[in-house]
């Protein structure tokens, strides 16, 4: 089949949490309906799509591309990031087992790196040695450069487009978003003009939070969620009506003065040829390896019985002998089976919850109804007395 000359590189999923619409696996479906020959995902701050979108996109004989929209703080501008600092957004996308590593440590540290209270980012200084392996796009409006120039901060501008050129030999694009946001008319002209002077390679994006035109309504109420405001106050974000996946001839009538900026796209596509390797999820040990798990889930939940049958005052033998002949029995499956790990840490961070005073779930899925759970104050339903 003959595939449409685009690919939109700047998709957010689903991931993006109440920012993004679209599920992973409808990302690499709607490729393939629109004839890209290729699509990306680029969630904000995060690659946790990328395994589920990836393997859709194979199945779907689309190729994916990885990426994300990375936090990083550039010196001055306000206090949106470390203080005396404001945070841009660099979209990073993975071209070699390289790139994927150091993008994958460039997200965790923009994560861990940081209080708690601001948004994740690293500092400009933080990328130096990290970013072999992979092709940055400046940003459109997220990114430090547009926004310097729409406001009119010329020598600002050129000395971050030196630095990023540096951290990114040959793998610097200049990102044109025509989407009606007034940062990028702004800047749109001088941008363009600095990709000229430098030999920078321009390219044509539309980022996208939702799929089709009409999921305009529903995600601007998502934005509301996100925010804590109503869809009927001025001084809230507003979702932007041409945030969709737009279709290669759209793409085309927007950019035709500037082919070269929709012939880039699939140049980034073919020197990102990779997808991500498939690991078994690694979960951290409470107990040092699986033995020790199972003794700690086997006395922690023999403990935490004794705790909630204290409550019960004097349990005639039988009764009591009926809630430990169950415990033992579910300690027998789950360790078979593999989870103590699992239920361990899943106390864990429940019993941190509470004691932060953070509401928490009455518990869902096959473990919910479990005594080990209620004896590890996973849940607080006795399920002998309820039937569960």
């Amino acid at each position: 089949m003959a595939y449409a000359p685009f690919v939109p590189l700047r998709v957010f999923s689903s991931y993006s949490m109440l920012e993004g619409a679209i599920e992973p696996k409808a990302i690499a479906r709607l490729a393939k309906e629109r004839g890209f020959p290729a699509i990306a995902i680029c969630d904000r701050g995060g690659l946790y799509g990328s395994m589920m979108f990836a393997s859709a996109a194979i199945e779907e004989g689309v190729q994916p591309v990885i990426g994300a929209l990375l936090g990083v703080a550039r010196a001055g501008g306000g206090a949106e990031g470390a203080e005396g600092h404001a945070v841009d957004y660099l979209a990073l996308f993975v071209q070699d087992d390289a790139g994927y590593e150091n993008l994958c440590h460039l997200v965790s540290r923009a994560h861990l790196d940081r209080p708690l209270e601001l948004e994740p980012h690293v500092m400009l200084d933080d990328m130096e040695g990290r970013t072999d392996g992979l092709i940055a796009l400046s940003g459109a409006s997220d990114g430090g450069l547009t926004r310097l120039m729409a406001d009119g901060q010329m020598r600002h501008a050129e000395q971050l487009c030196d630095r990023l050129q540096a951290l990114f030999p040959q793998r610097f694009y200049i990102e044109l978003a025509r989407n009606g946001d007034p940062v990028c008319e702004r800047a749109e002209a001088a941008l363009i003009d600095l990709a000229y002077e430098r030999g920078l390679p321009l390219v044509a994006t539309n980022p996208a939070n939702f799929a089709e035109p009409h999921m305009h309504g529903a995600h601007d109420a998502m934005l509301c969620i996100a925010n804590s405001t109503h869809i009927e106050a001025q001084d809230r974000p507003h979702s932007n009506r041409n945030a969709w996946v737009k279709s290669a001839p759209m793409m085309d009538e927007l950019f035709g003065d500037l082919p070269e900026a929709l012939a880039n796209t699939l140049v980034i596509a073919q020197r990102c040829a990779f997808v991500p390797p498939y690991r078994k999820p690694i979960l951290p040990s409470l107990a040092g390896d699986h033995a020790g798990e199972e003794r700690m889930l086997a006395e922690d939940s023999r403990l935490g019985l004794e705790a909630r049958l204290a409550v019960y005052g004097e349990l005639p033998p039988e009764q009591r002998q009926a809630y430990f002949d169950r415990l033992e029995y579910e300690i027998g499956v789950i360790t078979k089976m593999g989870f103590p790990g699992y239920f361990l840490i899943v106390a864990d961070f429940i019993k941190w919850a509470k004691e932060q005073d953070i509401p928490v779930g009455p518990g869902r899925g096959s473990g919910a109804g479990s005594l080990v759970a209620w004896a590890l104050t996973i849940t607080d339903l006795d399920p002998i007395r309820l039937g569960l």
